[in-house]
Parts: C-alpha cells; sequence; structure tokens
C-alpha cells in the first residue's frame, strides 16, 4: 500500500525547488532571449536546456526543454502512486492532456500542417506516449486518426467514432471536440463520486474546469452570434455554480452585458471588470482570465490536508503553470514584447 505521508513529503520536496516570484521576476527583467536561456540554466532546468539547445536554439530549443521536463516530472509522480488508491486521482489530471493530444492531432491533420509542427505542440505526459503519438502523427487524415485509435481499443475512439459521421456532413471540428470533453469529463466525474474528502475536493476541481469551459464556449458562441439552439448542442454538463438552465438562458442573451448578470452570484463575476468602457470584449483577456482562475485553483489544494492526495493534485497544477509561465516569457523575450504586457500574461500561485 502506497505510504501517503512519504508520497507527499517527496512532492513537497519538489515543491519546494518551483521558481519563487523573485526567480519569475528576474527573468521576466533579462533584456533577451540569449540572458533569459542563461539565468534558466541556473535552474533545475540545466540539464534539459543543455540538452534541447544541442538540436535547436532560440524559443523552440526552450519550448522543447520545457516540455520534455514537464513530461518527466509527470511521469515521476505517477510512478509514486501507481497500482495504488492514488493512481486514478494522478490519471484524471493526465488524461487532460491526452484529450490534450488527440485534439491537436485532428486540428493539424485537418488545417494539413506538417507533423512536426503538430509534435511540438503535443505532450505525452498521459497514456498515450511518444511512440503511440508518433503512429497518429503518421495517419494522412481525421478519419485515419480515429480509425486507428479504434483499432488499438483505446477507449477515447468511441465518441470519435460515434460522431464521425455528423462531423463528416460539415467538417466542423468542434464537433469532435465536444465529444471528447463530454468522453473526459463524464469519465472524470465518474472516477470521483464517493464520499471521501479527497474525492470531493478533486471533484469540485473537475466541476469547476467544466464551468470554466462553458463560459469560454458561451462567450465564443456570443461574439459571432451563432444560433442559441446550436450552442445547446456543445454544453456541458456537471458544473459546479452553472448549471445547464443558466447556461442556456445565457446563450439567449443580446450582448456580453447581459452574461454578466448571470456571473455575478458565482466565483466568476471578475471576468466583467475586464469589460472596457466601450462594452468590447477582447476574447483572449477573458480566455486567460479564465485558465488563471483554474490553475490557482488547482493549485491551491496543496495547501490543504497534509496526508492527502490533493498535495499531489495541487503540485502538478503549479508544475504546469509554471512552464506556462516560462513559456510565456520565453515566447515573449524573442520577439520584444514590452514589459507591462509580458506580466499582464503571467499567472502567479
Amino acid at each position: 500500500m502506497m505510504d501517503i505521508g512519504y508520497v507527499n513529503a517527496r512532492v513537497r520536496g519538489m515543491h519546494s525547488y518551483l521558481l519563487p516570484r523573485k526567480s519569475l521576476d528576474n527573468l521576466v527583467l533579462k533584456p533577451d532571449i540569449e540572458s533569459f536561456i542563461e539565468e534558466l540554466e541556473k535552474t533545475l532546468y540545466r540539464e534539459d536546456l543543455e540538452r534541447a539547445l544541442v538540436i535547436e536554439f532560440g524559443v523552440r530549443g526552450i519550448e522543447n526543454a520545457l516540455r520534455n521536463n514537464l513530461i518527466r516530472t509527470f511521469r515521476k509522480i505517477f510512478r509514486f502512486v501507481e497500482g495504488d488508491l492514488g493512481e486514478k486521482y494522478v490519471r484524471i489530471f493526465l488524461r487532460r492532456w491526452d484529450i490534450h493530444n488527440i485534439k491537436t492531432i485532428l486540428r493539424g491533420k485537418k488545417i494539413q500542417i506538417s507533423s512536426q509542427e503538430i509534435r511540438d505542440c503535443l505532450v505525452p505526459a498521459g497514456e498515450l506516449d511518444e511512440v503511440t503519438l508518433r503512429e497518429l502523427l503518421k495517419q494522412p487524415d481525421v478519419k485515419a486518426v480515429i480509425d486507428l485509435l479504434a483499432t488499438w481499443g483505446h477507449d477515447v475512439s468511441i465518441p470519435l467514432t460515434r460522431n464521425f459521421e455528423k462531423y463528416s456532413k460539415s467538417y466542423d471540428l468542434v464537433i469532435l471536440e465536444y465529444a471528447l470533453d463530454e468522453y473526459y469529463y463524464e469519465w472524470a466525474l465518474s472516477q470521483v463520486s464517493g464520499r471521501s474528502k479527497d474525492e470531493e475536493i478533486i471533484r469540485n476541481l473537475i466541476a469547476t474546469e467544466i464551468d470554466v469551459t462553458n463560459i469560454k464556449t458561451i462567450f465564443s458562441l456570443q461574439r459571432d452570434s451563432i444560433d442559441p439552439e446550436d450552442g445547446e448542442q456543445i454544453l456541458l454538463l456537471g458544473g459546479k455554480f452553472l448549471e445547464r438552465k443558466k447556461l442556456v438562458e445565457m446563450l439567449g442573451q443580446s450582448s456580453f452585458s447581459d452574461l454578466f448578470s448571470y456571473l455575478q452570484p458565482t466565483p466568476y463575476r471578475f471576468l466583467e471588470e475586464l469589460k472596457s468602457s466601450d462594452n468590447r470584449v477582447k476574447m483572449s483577456a477573458y480566455q486567460n482570465a479564465l485558465d488563471a482562475f483554474l490553475i490557482r485553483q488547482g493549485a491551491s489544494v496543496f495547501r490543504g490536508d497534509p496526508l492527502s492526495i490533493t498535495i499531489i493534485i495541487g503540485y502538478l497544477w503549479a508544475k504546469y503553470n509554471e512552464i506556462i509561465n516560462l513559456r510565456i516569457i520565453a515566447r515573449c523575450k524573442s520577439v520584444m514584447v514590452t514589459l507591462e504586457s509580458l506580466e499582464a500574461e503571467l499567472t502567479y500561485v
């Protein structure tokens, strides 16, 4: 049986090596990509950087180093809990990457970009490892990717196969992406249907993620003036604060201002503060704010019961956030983004 006290002590040790705010601020202040790399090489990312930068320099090399570090860290955490009770909780978090990777491959095949470009966006941290993803990348189109998953008997092929005929009539990838999301969240919630405190905490995190996904969907549909009846078809069930009835009502509103009144009783009321004086909406600002909210919620459970499995979940979110921040800084340094704009993109937990 897993010694949760020992595992959590190991994870707290790993958490202590996450870069503090002062170190991130120092990286932000570096004048260019070369000095950013030099400073990052003073951290635990040094070995990953040395290996990656031999192959590719600049931002692509940095992103490969960060990607490899993230994958190795997630796999290390999984080994701590593999074969024990904590495995199913960690697997919920890691399967998010399987869904991300399949979506990324489907998008790439749909718009016919190169396998290398798709591969650069993949994070083989879940059940689908690098070898498996490489086989999927060899497929010529969307249907071939789905067929291969079905041949392997992977359960994620079920929602894709079930919805492929509908997709083939319009070639709207939203149909397949929604099917993947619906499958994932239904499965994730089924894994934490018990009454324990750990399951309640993880269930709330999943439900919050469903809320965030639905809000993003509604904002995008409002921006694009999509028919509410069509929008109803891609709303996810299981949110924490926004039930389906309320979501459907939001779809029927004629302006963004009307949407905010539905968010007032929820933790998402902060989105109204991003609205400009002329009532214009910058969609990326809302999406980034929602992503930051979700990351903070996930990382916050690290500070819970020292004998809870949620310590591990909190660390996984915090590590993910660190990687995202470092990628943002690297990209901004490569294109000389202003300091103010760069800092606005970062999320601190």
